[in-house]
């Protein structure tokens, strides 16, 4: 039960540059493939930009996350806020140029440190990069459920082994 307790503290953000895509995603993947392995933790997403905030996730990430049993119906965009480095544990950006971003918003070395790069952070392998399928073609968006579903097994991994 204690260790339990201990879990439920942890909250992710997940970040990308619109938060319609791929942040959107990975948190109702995460969403629901905690709440699959018992563990309480807070997820939330979204964008180091503004551009389309209130809006909703992109209809071609709809429709992928759809076919592989995700809703991102309910899903609005939002842009990063300084709160947010104090009111998560853990801010995961989709790639490099957003873990930039990340950075640069910091007010303190540590919340510096609560940044990190989703797919390295969660140790999937190669890319370490969450690919973003924004200029692509429909394919692009199926594709992105993969790296998504193995990067929260490896999170979820990851966030037990802080339990030992």
């Amino acid at each position: 039960m204690a260790e339990d307790a201990r879990v439920s503290e942890r909250r992710v953000l997940f970040v990308c540059l619109g938060n319609i895509c791929r942040s959107p995603l990975v948190e109702v993947v995460a969403r629901k493939r905690l709440a699959e392995a018992g563990l309480d933790v807070v997820v939330a997403s979204c964008g180091t930009s503004g551009w389309h905030a209130g809006e909703g996730a992109d209809p071609r990430m709809v429709a992928a996350a759809r076919a592989a049993g995700h809703d991102l119906s309910r899903h609005r965009a939002r842009q990063l806020r300084a709160p947010d480095f104090t009111d998560y544990d853990f801010l995961l950006a989709m790639d490099r140029d957003n873990l930039r971003g990340l950075h640069k918003l910091a007010a303190t070395p540590e919340q510096m440190e609560r940044a990190a790069l989703f797919l390295e952070w969660t140790g999937v392998a190669s890319p370490l990069e969450f690919p973003d399928p924004w200029y692509g073609d429909a394919a692009g968006f199926t594709a992105a459920v993969n790296p998504a579903e193995r990067g929260i097994a490896g999170l979820i991994e990851r966030l037990r082994g802080t339990l030992r």
